[in-house]
């Protein structure tokens, strides 16, 4: 099942994204939250009709760097033997559509195309065997990085946490297993130019590393992303770009690059 989050007339309300042809798209407004329970309302709004929102509001994102070998090696950067975690705050989070905005304090801006985990329960020391159990779905992502600022100020909060530095969505795609999770198709495109182009399969630690790495250090609530790196090919943004996220199974997240202010 596809998950929205969307307004719609004032109010936001999540929805069951129904059909497969894009113009035809219908959504199914939920009755409660999708993390308890729930049931679909009957009532359907067409999909171009609503605004998508974030299909989550996450407590924290929590993102891990340099996990596909040739982008460690693209940035001049050794592969890390562990995962290598930062954290991306919850204001820095857009939705589909949403507009990236260029900091003001950076000169090199680029895309990273990542598939992002989305937490269904409260959970703490995951053991490997029930990762599958907290994970309510997957969507795209794009984790959105002042390059220059990264690498002059060694630390990655500002680089990697400004406003509109991480574009969600465009719905969170519940059907997906850990097996096929671990290996989907993973590409970006700026202004329809493919830039990057890679599989799940090629990340150094898999998804159930991953929640099991973070969950031994701190309590995950429902709707906290984990963002799951990046494959090669991450390069430049310009204020005017239209860079898409296309996942395999899951659909496509577009964002317009514009100046703040």
């Amino acid at each position: 099942m596809r998950i929205a989050r969307f307004s719609i007339d004032g109010n936001v309300a999540f929805g069951a994204v129904e059909g497969d042809k894009q113009d035809e798209l219908v959504l199914d407004i939920i009755k409660g939250i999708p993390f308890a329970d729930y049931e679909l309302s009957g009532t359907k709004v067409p999909l171009n009709k609503v605004r998508l929102l974030p299909p989550v509001l996450p407590n924290k994102v929590v993102a891990f760097g340099r996990n596909y070998s040739e982008h460690a090696r693209e940035l001049g950067n050794e592969v890390p033997d562990a995962p290598f975690a930062f954290f991306k705050p919850s204001t820095s989070v857009i939705g589909p559509g949403d507009e990236i905005q260029y900091p003001p304090f950076s000169r090199e801006l680029h895309h990273e195309a990542e598939l992002a985990v989305v937490i269904g329960r409260m959970c703490r020391e995951v053991p490997r065997e029930r990762v599958k159990d907290v994970i309510f779905g997957y969507t795209c992502a794009n984790d959105v990085t002042a390059r220059d600022v990264q690498k002059r100020e060694k630390q990655w909060a500002r680089a990697k946490g400004f406003d509109t530095s991480c574009p969600l969505g465009p719905w969170v795609e519940t059907d997906l297993g850990l097996d096929r999770a671990n290996d989907l198709t993973v590409q970006l495109t700026v202004n329809g130019e493919q830039r990057q182009l890679g599989r799940t399969s090629e990340m150094i630690h898999s998804i159930e590393d991953l929640v099991v790495n973070i969950s031994e250090a701190m309590t995950l609530l429902p709707g906290d992303v984990i963002l799951t790196g990046t494959p090669a090919g991450v390069g430049p943004l310009n204020v005017g770009d239209e860079v898409a996220v296309t996942i395999e199974g899951i659909g496509t997240l577009t964002n317009k690059v514009v100046k703040r202010g």
